[in-house]
């Protein structure tokens, strides 16, 4: 019974007696989680990490800003290779974005670091209280199934963070190559918010048995939203592109992108919620006397928000 509910897809019957595959829950439960997004508990609650996000990175531009642009100047100066590409930046007349070479970098290896404060921020803060919505609202029959200490999500959190920032740091020699450098990062991101969602969506309800099935058996769904949602998340990266403007307004715009960042891993939160709730309850119902064949799991899902 385990192995067929790990092979077999999730094929969920509304109220109305609708079948729609996994790919249709998905879609069912990204709109549910947009219009989540407007109810004022969530507002509310993304303001609280971006307030300690705005703590700490108003502290460390207050602080930290001249000095570290001054030592990626100074590596970029003792560099052989960058005395390469600001010769040729020279030849082709952007001799302008030579000032501008080390705020940027020092930008760009700041921004991760920021995405995944926030990501931490937003599983710690955030997550539980909009998993407990969205199960007040949609799913309220579903019940505790394990009381997992803090810990234990602090660590897993912070496991896939250091491994995506690993990959980021060996994958950056890529992003020198445009195709990489637009499908690497979201990918990295998209792991670490399907890793770190979809564990804090199920740390409660689900018992560690229950958890591993569901990540087995969706992890094409989970991982496919996860990187959807990194490039979702990486739309506020366009505030960055303007200019000069950029440098003079960075602390602005580095809060910006905090507050945006933190609203779409909201969004991205609710999704995981909607969906793997749906799966949880798909899989307490499915039992010998349910509508359970080798292909499908059925069960009737109530169409309210």
């Amino acid at each position: 019974m385990l192995a067929a509910m790990q092979r077999s897809p999730l094929n969920v019957v509304l109220s109305s007696g609708t079948s729609i595959s996994s790919t249709a829950l998905m879609a069912d439960s990204a709109w549910r989680a947009v219009a989540y997004c407007l109810h004022p508990r969530v507002i509310y609650l993304s303001l609280l990490p971006l307030i300690l996000a705005a703590t700490g990175l108003g502290l460390l531009g207050w602080f930290g800003w001249e000095p570290g642009v001054a030592a990626v100047r100074q590596a970029l100066d003792t560099w052989g290779i960058s005395h390469n590409v600001l010769a040729w930046l020279d030849r082709a007349g952007l001799s302008f974005l030579r000032t501008a070479a080390a705020p940027f970098l020092l930008v760009l290896m700041v921004v991760p670091l920021v995405i995944v404060v926030c990501l931490l921020l937003v599983a710690g803060l955030m997550t539980p209280s909009l998993v407990k919505l969205v199960r007040h609202r949609r799913f309220p029959q579903l019940l505790d199934r394990d009381a997992t200490p803090w810990w234990r999500s602090l660590l897993w959190s912070a496991g896939a963070s250091i491994t995506a920032l690993a990959l980021f740091v060996v994958s950056l020699p890529l992003w020198l190559m445009p195709i990489f450098a637009v499908l690497v990062p979201p990918v990295i991101w998209g792991w670490l918010t399907y890793r770190v969602m979809a564990f804090d969506t199920l740390v409660d309800v689900a018992s560690p048995t229950e958890r591993e099935v569901l990540l087995k058996r969706h992890h094409g769904s989970l991982l496919g939203m996860g990187i959807l949602c990194g490039y979702i998340g990486a739309a506020p990266a366009a505030l960055w592109a303007m200019g000069a403007l950029t440098v003079i307004l960075a602390p602005l715009m580095v809060l910006l992108s905090v507050w945006l960042y933190t609203l779409v891993f909201a969004f991205s939160s609710l999704w995981f919620a909607h969906f793997l709730l749906s799966a949880l309850q798909a899989q307490r119902q499915a039992s010998p006397s349910s509508s359970v064949s080798g292909d499908t799991v059925d069960i009737h899902i109530g169409t309210s928000t």
